[in-house]
């Protein structure tokens, strides 16, 4: 069951792509997307795309009611994958981000598109405040984020360790949602 496209991106250089909800029948192709993955993206993600394990623990929680899952497509291939998780507890109120998008099709809208259906999907499941930490290296990441202004809160030293067993600097972004004035 192929869910409804939410956005789509015309890349300049010829691609068309589609922003929808991650579904079931992804599996196979989100594993696809994760192994294609440059080795040193690797060392930047927090969520193994590379392994069915993960991409099944993903796959089976489409329906989660605290958490958002997209993926990017250019035609039935997965370019780009986004989620928003509510945190539990006295955080309730905070979504946690990841985003990765596919070598070829960085720099052409796909990470600013799914980062765009993150934040209207935190607003609609109705968090206050955004986070997403990105590896200090990861300029690209921080730059999409910033653009949708984002602030760095902080930088946590060493706080995560990457495959290779090498410790990195974690940037931290927060971003403030808008109050629904509506009612």
């Amino acid at each position: 069951m192929t869910e409804e496209p939410l956005r789509s991106v015309s890349t300049d250089d010829g691609h068309d792509v589609t922003i929808r909800r991650l579904s079931e029948d992804d599996r196979e192709a989100l594993l696809a997307f994760g192994a294609d993955l440059p080795k040193d993206d690797w060392l930047y993600l927090d969520v193994e795309l590379q392994t069915p394990t993960t991409v099944s623990w993903l796959v089976n929680a489409v329906d989660a009611r605290n958490w958002r899952q997209f993926v990017a497509v250019d035609g039935e291939l997965i370019v780009g994958y986004a989620n928003v998780r509510q945190l539990p507890g006295w955080k309730r109120h905070v979504g946690d981000i990841a985003l990765v998008v596919r070598d070829g099709y960085r720099r052409h809208g796909v990470g600013r598109a799914l980062a765009s259906v993150i934040v209207e999907s935190a607003t609609e499941m109705g968090l206050k405040k955004l986070i997403v930490e990105v590896v200090k290296e990861q300029i690209g990441g921080q730059v999409i984020f910033k653009r949708f202004g984002f602030q760095q809160e902080g930088i946590l030293a060493g706080h995560a360790v990457d495959y290779l067993g090498n410790h990195r600097d974690l940037v931290l972004l927060s971003f403030q949602l808008a109050e629904d004035t509506s009612s």
